[in-house]
């Protein structure tokens, strides 16, 4: 089997677990010899596909999500305040991280954001805290958030996010080797076993639960009979 060459690596600014990704990807990808591929996806525009909410539509669920974050950060070493407010609207900080925009400063645009909003605490839901953001890492904010307003860029982005879904993609972070779809921050050590050609999968039993009929159906029962 030859091993993956790439890693494409899915994300939304809005998400903590795929700040945590963020700070692990880039290394775990370099002493495992592939490419990282960025890409810049809206995750409200994958939830209203699948018909998902979102962790911090569900109180009880928002209030043990950042617990869970505080500790994976604290546990791996990893620098966290948590943004401003939560959840934000990230669509500036989205458009300026595509390709289309940051060229090939793109790995420092995204990094300034994460830094910005999750690990020193920013506002990533206004036009002065995505500016603050690129300031503080020496970018130039003026060019960069007049590209965002351009109508190509903000389609550029709904065409990322749809060929997001048409790959499977359900959530962020998402990372993608060789079509195999890994799904988590926590899931990022089943990618590396993955890249060195030791994934644990038996496909056989996977292929076969998936065959295996429905018993129930909760759209089905929620029904009146």
């Amino acid at each position: 089997m030859t091993r993956p060459q790439l890693v494409e690596f899915y994300f939304d600014f809005v998400s903590p677990y795929a700040y945590l990704a963020s700070r692990q990807i880039r290394e775990l990808c370099s002493r495992n010899h592939v490419d990282l591929v960025m890409r810049p996806v809206l995750y409200a525009g994958l939830l209203d596909h699948w018909g998902l909410t979102g962790p911090a539509e569900v109180a009880p669920r928002r209030e043990w999500l950042f617990k869970d974050v505080i500790r994976h950060a604290a546990l791996s070493g990893i620098e966290f305040r948590g943004p401003r407010t939560h959840p934000f609207n990230s669509l500036t900080a989205l458009r300026i991280s595509l390709p289309e925009v940051a060229g090939l400063r793109q790995p420092e645009v995204i990094d300034a954001f994460w830094t910005a909003a999750w690990a020193r605490g920013g506002d990533l839901g206004t036009a002065q805290g995505v500016a603050d953001a690129l300031d503080s890492a020496g970018l130039d904010a003026k060019p960069l958030l007049e590209a965002a307003q351009d109508p190509q860029v903000k389609a550029a982005l709904r065409s990322a996010t749809e060929a997001a879904i048409g790959r499977g993609v359900f959530g962020v972070p998402t990372m993608i080797a060789d079509g195999e779809l890994f799904w988590g921050n926590d899931r990022l050590p089943h990618l590396e076993l993955f890249l060195q050609g030791r994934d644990p999968l038996d496909r056989a039993l996977w292929a076969d639960i998936l065959a295996r009929p429905r018993g129930s159906d909760r759209a089905a029962a929620r029904r009146p009979s």
